[in-house]
């Protein structure tokens, strides 16, 4: 049996977050991913740099960029492909999470369903 990977990025993704990495402060040494409690559906991602590995964080290695997952987050992420797309209007990360269930009108959060991930299979 596979487990679902963790966390999936497409090639869009990946060259940004090198290039986050590449303008980083100096003590960065990686990029944390993780939920908040926002809007109307439930929660929203949030992305900041990662000074020091927090006791538990999850780890994942895009390219050359480590992501970290703090263990509250990591059962909502779980199968999740991040992409980075360009608009004429708008760009940035998009996160396709396989666990969301629901996103509100505007757009700036979903509702998320916790993976069971021991019997996770693909």
């Amino acid at each position: 049996k596979n487990k679902r990977a963790i966390l999936l990025a497409t090639p869009q993704a990946e060259q940004h977050l090198a290039m986050m990495m590449s303008k980083a402060p100096e003590n960065a040494i990686g990029i944390k991913i993780g939920l908040k409690n926002a809007g109307c559906a439930g929660v929203s991602y949030v992305m900041n740099y990662a000074f020091d590995a927090e006791n538990g964080a999850e780890i994942v290695e895009i390219g050359t960029t480590k992501i970290m997952i703090d263990m509250k987050s990591l059962l909502f992420l779980i199968g999740m492909e991040m992409d980075y797309q360009v608009s004429q209007f708008k760009s940035g990360f998009v996160f396709n999470n396989p666990n969301q269930t629901d996103v509100c009108g505007c757009g700036e959060s979903v509702k998320l369903q916790a993976v069971d991930y021991q019997q996770d299979t693909v």
